[in-house]
């Protein structure tokens, strides 16, 4: 393969946006797919993380640099909420229908929150990587000669 034609071999390419020559050279793939694989959101075949939650620099197979990735505290937020919905929703159900003792509810739902958690925080992460590819998000910025000035702080008189 032409390594050469590759858009992430440009000067600066680990800060750019994927480019519109990316779908020239590779199929747009689903970002659910690829994100749920942990698959480059590129073309699908290198792996997306080197660690548990590490990205690798790169994709092995095409050369996207990953540098243009940040997921934030995205995924733990999807984790916390929908974790939170099940396992609150079960205690509830169990505690209604069984009145069990609190070390039960202890043996039952500390468990089963690690599980999910652990088990749903890494294809979250490769979703909103693969999300942030195919919708080319980028940080926020203001353009020159726009007019938009950045908001002012307090005034210091009156």
């Amino acid at each position: 393969m032409d390594t050469s034609a590759t858009p992430s071999d440009a000067p600066g390419a680990g800060r750019r946006r994927p480019s519109s020559s990316d779908t020239a050279l590779y199929a747009p793939l689903s970002p659910m797919a690829t994100g749920l694989a942990c698959r480059c959101p590129r073309c699908g075949g290198g792996p997306l993380f080197k660690g548990f939650l590490e990205t690798a620099p790169g994709c092995r197979a095409c050369g996207l640099d990953y540098a243009f990735i940040d997921a934030g505290d995205g995924p733990a937020v999807f984790v916390i909420m929908i974790v939170g919905f099940i396992v609150v929703g079960l205690a509830l159900v169990t505690e209604i229908a069984f009145q069990p003792p609190i070390w039960v509810h202890m043996v039952l739902w500390l468990p089963l929150t690690l599980i999910l958690s652990l088990g749903l925080l890494r294809p979250f992460k490769g979703v909103l990587i693969a999300m942030q590819y195919h919708h080319k998000a980028a940080e926020g910025q203001l353009e020159a000669g726009s007019g938009a000035e950045p908001p002012a702080g307090p005034s210091q008189g009156a």
